[in-house]
């Protein structure tokens, strides 16, 4: 399978050590979400980057494509 770009994959992996309180938090708004932790975690990387950076919107970045 191919896809229409290959650098949209996501093959770049980050460890993220939790305490047992910060895990419980992350792991309820997951749930109460619906989301999958990882999908979770990475949403709210990238938000938290793009604030601080105070980067423009960029299509680029955007996890869905319309």
């Amino acid at each position: 399978m191919t896809y229409p770009d290959p650098k949209r994959v996501r093959t770049k992996r980050h460890t993220v050590c939790l305490d047992d309180y910060e895990d419980a938090l992350v792991q309820a708004l997951a749930n109460y979400k619906g989301e999958q932790l990882g999908t979770l975690l990475r949403d709210l990387a990238i938000k938290e980057a793009r604030e601080f950076l105070g980067s423009m919107h960029e299509p680029s970045l955007d996890q869905r494509t319309a």
